[in-house]
């Protein structure tokens, strides 16, 4: 069996800082460092995974101890014993240290007595230390002062891909390099270069998908090239790399998408159920959607930034977007980003992907039915001019008993005329508009009273006539107590307690 095979990500490693891709500034803020002598004592560098920390910090130890010249070199041979060694990590003076598995206050203590001893075969004792913010809290204390004042031959190299976990007084001690993540342009030159010294037929296409899918960090776009290479046999084109990173064809999506926005629910989860059935990884699809959501809002004609270059569709993919772009607003747009964002830990913790999938469209081509704030309000300005219009006065009363003018009396809050009315007031005729009644308080206000009030509420011109004699009717408040004093439960309970009366009667 043949094992002398290297993965690309090893074979192709930056070995010095003009093969460093897509890290312009520190490339040359270290280079011209060392150019002029001013080599700091600690650095630390922090980035996501693969953009070159460990790389940089070999090959700047590569620079400090490369023989081809007298002092460090800003272009270090490659050739001499000290760089050979240290590309194989197996120079004497260059310790590559793994904070995750060199955690403890022991672990660095070792580390600190060594470095007081000069250097064997190099200039300067490299001491790498990976994944720095792995260290115990112990570690970091006794790291402090060694790092803030080390022996001259020493030179700590820090790299973290946790920055904010490193204590502030480290940060303090080292010159700080963010690696940003390598554009995408970059990385499809590196793979189109790497394909080319790799005999391998790479199309444009598979390039493009590889290099968005490495996310910024070249060693995870190398690994993927290797994986599309070992699958394909060394014909890379789009379907086999879509096949792979289980991802729908960016046409289909600008369909689904589509599907969506047009409301046809049926049709949208007879598609979600095509796609699902075709290989497709759910979750990168909803990635896929937010991909879609985020440039259909850039290219929408009211923001008016125009096309970018980086738009990942083709020419007639991107028309289409704007066609679609016509009639959907931004409100529309915002709120489907919303949902898809909310979506993507859902979609992590469903025990069913595809079930969550669906309620997910489902509630997609709810929320781009829902209409905007805006016309929301406008709606309702709409509805309140017509109501306006349509209602000319306001609905009138209806009373047609002297216990229905009592129950509206205390309805408009009349407490006044109510309590008189009920108390004092014998109705003997109430038909239409026209009362006849006897008052045992005798008010000369009441009557006016009472008329202006029927009169202004009910829309109708009434009679009210005093007569001077009783008719020995009831009350209204008679009549009440008299119905609950006939209630056999009440005689009961009355009859429970010698000399009981009623005192009072509540309609709650």
């Amino acid at each position: 069996m043949d094992t002398s095979y290297t993965v690309l990500a090893r074979k192709y490693r930056s070995q010095d800082f003009q093969s460093l891709i897509g890290q312009d500034v520190l490339v040359k803020t270290l280079t011209t460092a060392i150019k002029t002598g001013r080599i700091a004592h600690a650095y630390i560098f922090t980035g996501i995974r693969g953009t070159g920390k460990t790389s940089t910090a070999r090959i700047l130890a590569k620079a400090l101890n490369c023989l081809s010249s007298d002092g460090p070199t800003a272009t270090p041979c490659g050739k001499c014993e000290n760089c050979r060694a240290i590309a194989a990590g197996q120079h004497i003076d260059v310790l590559e240290i793994d904070a995750a598995s060199h955690t403890g206050v022991d672990n660095m203590r070792e580390i600190l007595d060594a470095a007081q001893y000069r250097p064997t075969n190099g200039r300067y004792k490299v001491y790498i230390i990976d994944e720095v913010h792995m260290l115990s809290s112990s570690a970091f204390n006794a790291l402090l002062k060694t790092l803030e004042e080390p022996p001259a031959h020493v030179i700590f190299i820090l790299a973290t891909t946790e920055i904010r976990k490193v204590p502030v007084t480290i940060l303090s001690r080292c010159q700080r390099f963010d690696l940003v993540r390598v554009p995408v342009d970059t990385l499809k030159k590196h793979f189109a270069w790497i394909a080319e010294q790799e005999k391998v037929e790479l199309s444009d296409a598979a390039n493009e998908l590889l290099a968005r899918a490495a996310d910024g960090s070249v060693r995870d776009g190398l690994s993927l090239l290797d994986q599309a290479i070992a699958q394909t046999g060394g014909h890379v084109d789009e379907k086999s790399v879509m096949d792979m990173l289980k991802r729908a064809d960016r046409g289909v999506v600008v369909d689904f998408m589509q599907t969506i926005l047009s409301g046809n629910v049926a049709t949208a989860l007879a598609k979600a159920d095509e796609i699902y059935t075709n290989g497709a990884d759910l979750t990168m699809l909803v990635t896929d959607m937010m991909e879609w959501v985020h440039w259909a809002t850039r290219m929408h004609p009211v923001l008016r930034a125009g096309e970018s270059n980086h738009v990942p569709y083709t020419a007639d993919q991107r028309e289409r977007i704007n066609e679609i772009n016509k009639h959907v607003s931004l409100n529309t747009l915002s709120r489907l980003w919303q949902v898809l964002v909310a979506s993507v830990p859902e979609m992590a913790a469903s025990m069913n992907q595809k079930q969550c999938f669906d309620m997910l469209v489902i509630r997609l081509m709810h929320i781009a039915d829902i209409p905007s704030l805006p016309d929301i309000l406008n709606s309702e300005k709409k509805e309140t001019q017509r109501v306006t219009q349509i209602v000319t006065k306001p609905k009138k009363l209806e009373i047609h008993s002297a216990s229905e003018l009592a129950d509206a009396l205390e309805i408009a809050r009349e407490m006044l005329l109510y309590s008189y009315f009920t108390k004092n007031i014998e109705v003997s005729d109430f038909s239409g508009t026209h009362i006849s009644y006897f008052d045992r308080g005798n008010d000369s206000d009441f009557q006016s009273k009472l008329v202006q009030w029927l009169n202004d509420k009910t829309g109708e011109k009434w009679v009210v006539e005093k007569i001077e004699k009783s008719a020995q009717v009831q009350t209204v408040r008679e009549q009440e107590k008299a119905a609950v004093e006939s209630d056999p439960m009440v005689a009961d309970a009355m009859s429970l307690f010698e000399g009981a009366e009623i005192v009072g009667i509540s309609k709650q």
